[in-house]
């Protein structure tokens, strides 16, 4: 299914040469070591015997996939390919050992199985939770059986790895794949080739574009196997090469070395990082390439997959093709379609617009204006000509539509045009995904309705129809089977079966647990050994906020709070011992937020080097935040912090992990918070602060943040306290940035919140320290968030947006 070469695989034959006993799997084993690696069992290395045991388990998914493809193209069925910048994959191996069944054999034939392990390395392909999201339905569409490929771009160096020195962020570049990516096929000769620059003309009456400039989008793609099915699709990416004679073999031989591989690096650049620093026009061009790169290579895959049993009877492709958009990264894809449609394959516009609007769907992230992306029109004219010609077809007719439905409304016009003319003109990434797109989609309830209500409110008023809720999920899979395989062990026993991984809901059988005292203690032995393999003190709330910096999120309120207690204790309080876990990377170019963060290791450093305080706080914050890390804390977790702004959070899903996990949320009405509550009870949710409402009001009053400050004692002393030098050995301008954002912009409202959430922060201290009151809490968060499930986002997006039909593997 994936080249379409003959001979294609015969669904009657029976390519299960592999064997599931404890020696067939060593004899498999061996096999990779010795012919793969080219070693012996004598001189193999961690790596060796890594490579060798992941090709072992992935020859078994292999097998799967021959005969998920088989049963693919029997089926002929309703497609669904998924645009994503970002996949946060987390670790293959354990997953591909639990969902192959071979864990147990593993650990039998490598005689250091923990140390093979080790070797294995998180795929860079993501930043936060845009991916990891990405990576769940991937894992829940396998799961469910139903067929899709998910199509990014195979970066290189992913975002960044991020170290601390002296408590400031500083990016190190992730070569995640320096030692190879054994999880991995390579297709080089399916190679794609991408245009751009160059200029339009009218041949025959129709325009053709002549780039010029192209690289080579070469293709790997890695198996995303089902849980409990034998079905396993596939993500796809896309790698930059240079086309063929970059390399100029005549400056190399005069020893101009650089000169000789220049356009080879500028083609592999495309591929290179996750989301260039786009500060310069240089970096924003390129992030723009790497966005059309993206699409064009994907599209043409799309087209070739669906001609495998279609023959180009373009009647039938939205029919048999869905595709989602996730956020705008992926958007140029619609102009892209249709510039294939009409400029490649001949087709009028009229029938080649219908084809292409009721093709897309589009999930949107944001609330924030601000983070709708946009693009000069200068910057797409010089690189995609033929593109901007197509957008601007596409607003003229989308315009006529708009004027004819209300009519002599000018501002409206210009609010919904494609174009923004002023202070630049611009084209608006959004509003291009929302024209061109048959359903938009928020991600939680609250985020849906404000998107309706307010950022594409326009376009609701429009189509109403068109826009839809979509709440986010996780797979319980990785993070609870695999993230804390002690917890899902006593889920299992106590419901009788592990049947909840495929059907979260059945976590609602845990209620009654709550009531149980041997159930209970149970259950802290296993939060109290997590806090230890996390290594914090396994006594103490364990009290998280682990997320992408932004201001909007507000982990500055969360340190207010942590300088406070500080200051209480100095004052001689003894409140309950408390470990504050902050973790997450900020935009290389994000100096506000990272500001931040030196400030909150400045903090760190003063806390956890004072004795008098050590008995009852401590602030920890681990470098490089990633799946891998997170697996660590969300199973030690007692308190999960979620206090944006109410209005501004998306949906999160950092937040359902933690609820699943056994974590009490404190938080804002915001996002999925709003959802988590509903389900989880108000009696076991910690909520402050003010809602999206008010949130809007004061925000568009004369909000005067300095009011708060005066006028509230310990506010006043923790924000006196960083800008006094207590965190930076007396230098008062260490953190002038910080101080200025809190009393003169405050745009998050954090100071009118400080109180509330300080309220919410007592209560919880209360209820802590009553362990069976805090116990009953956290199993009813974990039984009462089955909802949350990615099972359940693909199934609602199935129902309303997608329409597909799951196509069974036999065994």
């Amino acid at each position: 299914m994936e080249t379409g070469k003959s001979p294609r695989h015969d669904p009657g034959v029976d390519l299960r040469a592999l064997g599931n006993t404890p020696q067939d799997f060593a004899r498999d084993l061996l096999s990779n070591l010795y012919y793969e690696r080219g070693t012996t069992v004598e001189s193999a290395s961690a790596q060796d015997m890594y490579d060798s045991l992941a090709r072992t388990v992935r020859d078994r998914l292999a097998e799967r996939r021959a005969r998920t493809a088989a049963a693919h193209y029997q089926a002929n069925p309703r497609w669904l390919y998924y645009l994503s910048a970002e996949y946060m994959l987390g670790r293959q191996l354990e997953q591909n050992l639990l969902y192959t069944g071979t864990t147990d054999l593993a650990r039998e034939a490598v005689p250091d199985f923990d140390t093979t392990a080790a070797q294995d390395v998180e795929p860079g392909l993501g930043n936060g939770g845009l991916g990891r999201l990405a990576a769940c339905l991937l894992d829940s569409l396998a799961t469910m059986d139903l067929p899709a490929v998910g199509y990014g771009i195979r970066y290189d160096l992913g975002i960044f790895k991020q170290d601390l020195d002296a408590g400031g962020q500083v990016e190190r570049p992730d070569d995640w794949a320096f030692q190879g990516n054994p999880w991995e096929f390579p297709a080089p000769d399916d190679n794609q080739v991408v245009g751009f620059y160059g200029k339009v003309t009218s041949v025959d009456g129709r325009r053709e574009w002549e780039p010029a400039e192209t690289v080579l989008g070469e293709p790997s793609h890695m198996l995303v196997p089902g849980y409990g099915t034998d079905t396993v699709n596939i993500v796809r990416l896309w790698r930059a090469r240079a086309a063929q004679g970059s390399f100029d073999l005549t400056r190399f031989a005069h020893g101009q070395y650089a000169e000789a591989v220049a356009d080879v690096v500028r083609s592999e650049n495309i591929s290179k990082v996750l989301y260039p620093d786009d500060s310069t026009d240089l970096g924003r061009e390129l992030r723009l390439k790497q966005q059309y790169f993206l699409v064009s290579c994907s599209l043409r895959d799309i087209i070739r997959r669906f001609s495998f049993r279609n023959d180009g009877n373009w009647d039938e492709f939205a029919a048999k093709t869905t595709i989602q958009l996730n956020d705008t990264h992926p958007v140029l894809a619609i102009p892209e379609l249709m510039r294939l449609l009409v400029d490649e394959y001949e087709l009028d516009w009229d029938r080649a617009w219908r084809i292409t609007h009721d093709t897309f769907g589009y999930t949107c992230h944001t609330l924030l204006p601000e983070a709708l992306e946009t693009w000069p029109v200068a910057t797409i004219e010089n690189l995609l000509p033929r593109h901007l010609e197509i957008i601007y077809e596409i607003n003229a007719r989308f315009l006529a539509e708009v004027s004819e439905r209300f009519p002599g409304d000018v501002a409206r016009i210009q609010r919904m045009s494609l174009v923004q003319e002023e202070p630049e003109r611009r084209i608006r990434m959004a509003n291009l995904a929302v024209v061109g797109s048959r359903a938009v989609n928020g991600v939680a309830a609250l985020h849906s309705q404000l998107l309706a209500e307010t950022t594409l409110r326009d376009f609701a008023e429009l189509w109403p129809g068109r826009f839809h809720n979509v709440t986010n999920g996780v797979t319980p899979r990785r993070f609870v089977k695999i993230a804390n395989p002690a917890l899902s062990d006593l889920i299992s026993s106590a419901l009788g079966s592990d049947a909840w991984l495929r059907d979260l809901s059945l976590l609602q059988g845990l209620e009654p647990f709550a009531a149980d005292d041997a159930f209970r203690a149970r259950w802290r032995e296993i939060k109290r050994a997590n806090k230890l393999t996390l290594g914090v003190a396994p006594d103490f709330l364990t009290d998280v906020i682990v997320k992408r910096f932004h201001e909007y999120k507000r982990q500055l309120l969360k340190l207010l709070h942590t300088i406070t207690l500080y200051q209480r204790i100095r004052a001689g309080e003894t409140p309950a011992p408390r470990t504050v876990v902050f973790a997450g990377k900020a935009a290389p170019g994000y100096w506000a937020v990272k500001d931040v963060i030196r400030l909150i290791n400045a903090v760190a450093a003063t806390v956890n080097n004072d004795p008098a305080v050590a008995p009852y706080l401590k602030v920890f914050f681990p470098a490089n935040y990633n799946v891998t890390l997170g697996q660590r804390i969300y199973p030690a977790a007692d308190l999960s912090e979620q206090i944006s702004l109410a209005g501004k959070e998306a949906s999160g899903t950092g937040n359902m992990k933690l609820a699943l996990n056994g974590a009490v949320t404190i938080g804002t009405l915001d996002g999925a918070n709003v959802e988590i509550r509903d389900r989880v009870g108000a009696d076991n949710f910690f909520l402050f602060g003010l809602d999206a409402a008010e949130a809007a009001t004061l925000r568009s009053s004369d909000y005067r943040p300095r009011d708060y400050y005066e006028r509230d004692d310990e506010l006043r002393a923790a924000v006196d306290a960083i800008g006094d030098g207590t965190f930076a050995g007396g230098d008062r301008q260490a953190f002038g940035g910080v101080l200025a954002s809190l009393l003169d912009r405050d745009e998050y409202l954090t100071l009118a919140d400080f109180r509330s959430y300080l309220d919410a922060q007592a209560e919880v201290e209360k209820v802590w320290l009553d362990a069976e009151a805090w116990t009953a809490k956290s199993i009813l968060n974990t039984a009462r968030s089955g909802y949350f499930s990615s099972d359940r986002t693909i199934a609602d997006y199935t129902r309303t947006i997608w329409g597909l039909d799951p196509v069974r593997v036999n065994p």
